[in-house]
């Protein structure tokens, strides 16, 4: 498995460096943005390790270019700050994973091993699933509700993904934390309720059919329905407004 590290700290990244090698990982070390980005765009990875605080530009802009560029291999940020803003960020801009510093090595390597094992079990997956009139293509990372292209970011597609493997299910807060963020859910944020209210904005809010749904008090679950009529089910309390105090 070879690992792209874009760590601009000389210690921490020769330490990050030897720690994977000795894991087994072949790794390749830059020191600056615009090196790390020649790098992803030029070579293979089987998983990048971005910190966020380059010195000439942000792992954030760097990953949101990359995704941009229709690149799909699993990033795991590192970075000193620990706002929610900032994780939510790097969730949105296309980050699998968010590391703060300083971090235990054993959790690194969990991590890393676990957003490996999550792209392999994609990759023996149906690549087409659907659910009513919305289609998706993991292969090509599409989605379609009848004719039209509804464009998500990496982790809005990777929640629709687990909500359609899983359709008709009802899937707690803990579920969703841990399987689409590999993280333990925290009742004091509120990451993922925004995270389903943006989703539900480009799949649901133009079409008839609602496909997202809340069952209050248990969590969210994928079923074609004209209106919410369950009496345990209906909009997220979030509204539109707060969502823009989110926006980072």
């Amino acid at each position: 498995m070879k690992v792209l590290l874009v760590e601009d700290e000389k210690n921490l990244g020769e330490y990050i460096k030897k720690g994977l090698t000795e894991a087994g990982f072949i790794v390749d070390h830059h020191m600056t943005g615009l090196d790390g980005y020649h790098a992803l765009m030029t070579e293979d990875f089987s998983v990048v390790v971005m910190d966020v605080m380059l010195p000439d530009v942000s792992g954030f802009e760097l990953i949101q270019r990359y995704r941009a560029a229709g690149k799909h291999t699993p990033v795991l940020f590192l970075t000193a700050k620990d706002d929610l803003s900032d994780r939510i960020k790097g969730i949105e801009i296309g980050g699998d994973d968010y590391l703060t510093k300083p971090f235990a090595f054993a959790e690194l390597i969990v991590r890393i091993k676990s957003l490996l094992r999550r792209a392999n079990q994609s990759d023996y997956k149906s690549s087409v699933i659907h659910m009513a009139d919305l289609k998706m293509d993991i292969a090509k990372r599409t989605v379609y509700r009848g004719d039209t292209n509804i464009k998500l970011t990496a982790k809005e597609f990777a929640l629709l993904q687990l909500f359609l493997e899983r359709q008709g299910e009802v899937l707690p807060r803990t579920v969703i934390a841990s399987q689409v963020w590999d993280i333990n859910f925290d009742s004091d944020t509120n990451v993922i309720d925004v995270a389903i209210r943006r989703l539900r904005i480009k799949i649901d809010d133009e079409f008839d059919i609602k496909l997202i749904h809340t069952v209050r008090g248990m969590g969210y679950k994928l079923e074609p329905l004209a209106v919410d009529v369950d009496s345990g089910m209906g909009d997220d309390s979030i509204n539109k407004d707060s969502l823009t105090s989110n926006e980072t």
